[in-house]
């Protein structure tokens, strides 16, 4: 609120003047409503009030009197009921100006014996209404003497505290609101006052204090139903006038802690104070960074807040993979399963139409889970099947172990080692690669033909890479993939597919041939 004035008073902009003039407003709006809610429905909080006035309105280095705040400030501290500070500055009063000084003790001790109510003590309330009975008629003995004729100013002090409305009223401008009028008018005219009757001062006050001028503000409507111990009538006149759900929705969880609140659940058919934190919480999801906070809200609504949390969780957008991991955690640590696959799923096919998804494939990917690698490594085979070659080397050969996230991980560093061994012409390690990759199952069964197809420029080198034992694993494989593929139903024939076949037959027996000729050679003593 501090830094709000500050900005309006700094501000040349007459908009972001009114702006943060109407934040000043709002916010001592909510301190005042608070703070009167507090010591109506909860219990007294001594110690809260808005600026009050200060003896450093006046300098005190000269004489008191002669300053032109002095008496101002010396009435303001009676209308507030501030004695100790009216009673030092009457007694500087006293003592720079004699002709004053026995108007100023009299005052002074009125002042000093004025009873006041003890809270849990032992004095009853009759006690107190006859103390202050006596009181008050001292008070008037004095003013009806004319002790104070020469002085109008302690003369007013004199009629306020008699309780004089009409005198508190002339000083309308130094209380400046009806319910500082209506302290001081409760505090001097009616101390013993109960809580029932409250609402009738209260609204006569307010009467009084307008004049007819002009309308009652929304903020005196809500302070006049909490003068009425209308809690639900409080709240809602708040949510119309301030548009904000955030004090509602504190200012009602605290009255439901103290347990003030079980009658006024039938206004919602539930409980209030979350019907008010699930809205308040709903409108933080729509927030880009409060969202966050919004799932604490959720989690202390115990009827719905899990419901409404799985249904604003699905509609974050996942702007980045930072924030789509923080609303995954979210998720996990809840047990919300439907929607960590839901979450997974979205960046999976992220990652699938992105043309470069080695960024998302790094150690904390692992969290997307089996859907999030199996599509990508789903998109690797497909490029590599159509292109005949991988667009993200750096991705593969980086792996690390990510490679136990799958098999066909697993299957693509390999793979990719494979193509290094045979760049750099070391096909005897290549070979026996290539051939662990299908007769280990790490490969998948559709791409079998292909990693076949890799294997002829090797079959056909003049040095024979392939062992007889070797030939026949291969061999079996070929007859694997094409008994596989004459069960299923094709209308034509793929002429290039059958082609291909014939050539690997070929190329199998001849290296087949030409590997027992090597090793029965290599056999003979």
């Amino acid at each position: 609120m501090e830094d709000s004035h500050q900005m309006a008073v700094s501000a040349r902009d007459p908009v972001m003047h009114m702006h943060h003039s109407t934040q000043v407003s709002i916010l001592s709006a909510m301190e005042l409503i608070w703070n009167l809610c507090e010591i109506m429905f909860i219990e007294a909080a001594p110690g809260k009030h808005g600026r009050m006035a200060s003896q450093n309105d006046i300098d005190l280095s000269e004489s008191p009197a002669k300053h032109e705040n002095f008496w101002n400030v010396v009435t303001t501290f009676v209308l507030q009921g501030r004695m100790n500070e009216a009673r030092q500055l009457l007694s500087k009063e006293a003592n720079t100006n004699p002709t004053s000084m026995s108007m100023c003790k009299i005052l002074d001790e009125l002042m000093r014996k004025m009873p006041v109510p003890s809270h849990g003590g032992a004095q009853t309330l009759t006690e107190m209404e006859l103390k202050w009975q006596h009181w008050h008629e001292e008070c008037e003995r004095f003013l009806k003497d004319g002790t104070f004729a020469s002085s109008p100013h302690m003369e007013t002090l004199c009629k306020i505290l008699l309780g004089d409305e009409k005198a508190i009223l002339e000083k309308k401008d130094l209380l400046t609101t009806w319910y500082h009028f209506l302290v001081t008018r409760l505090l001097y005219c009616h101390p013993t006052v109960k809580h029932v009757e409250l609402h009738l001062y209260a609204q006569s006050s307010l009467d009084m204090f307008l004049g007819g001028e002009s309308s009652p503000e929304p903020l005196d409507t809500i302070l006049l139903a909490a003068f009425e111990f209308d809690i639900h009538q409080v709240i809602k006149e708040c949510s119309i006038v301030l548009s904000n759900w955030w004090f509602v929705a504190h200012l009602t969880d605290l009255l439901d802690h103290c347990n003030l609140l079980q009658s006024h659940n039938l206004y919602f058919g539930s409980n209030m104070r979350e019907y008010l934190l699930l809205e308040y919480a709903s409108g933080l999801f729509s927030h880009h960074s409060l969202w966050q906070l919004a799932v604490d809200y959720f989690d202390h609504c115990p009827a719905y807040g899990r419901a409404y949390l799985e249904h604003h969780i699905e509609r974050v957008p996942l702007d980045t993979e930072h924030k789509a991991l923080k609303v995954l955690r979210i998720c996990e640590q809840r047990l919300m399963k439907e929607q960590v696959r839901s979450i997974c799923k979205i960046m999976a096919m992220k990652a699938v139409r992105n043309t470069k998804p080695a960024e998302m494939l790094k150690p904390q990917g692992q969290a997307w889970g089996h859907s999030f690698v199996s599509r990508l490594d789903c998109k690797f085979l497909k490029e590599y099947c159509e292109r005949g070659c991988f667009s993200d080397l750096d991705l593969i050969d980086n792996l690390g172990s990510s490679m136990l996230l799958s098999d066909r991980l697993t299957f693509l560093g390999k793979y990719r080692e494979f193509h290094r061994m045979y760049g750099e012409k070391q096909f005897l390690p290549a070979a026996k690669l290539l051939l662990m990759l299908m007769t280990a199952r790490i490969a998948p069964r559709s791409f079998w033909m292909t990693l076949l197809t890799d294997a002829l420029p090797l079959l056909e080198q003049k040095e024979v890479i392939f062992s007889a034992d070797q030939t026949y694993e291969l061999m079996k494989c070929l007859e694997d993939v094409t008994a596989a593929d004459s069960k299923k139903e094709k209308l034509q024939v793929d002429e290039a597919e059958t082609m291909k076949v014939e050539m690997l037959r070929l190329a199998l027996a001849r290296n087949l041939a030409r590997a027992i000729v090597k090793e029965g050679t290599l056999g003979e003593p």
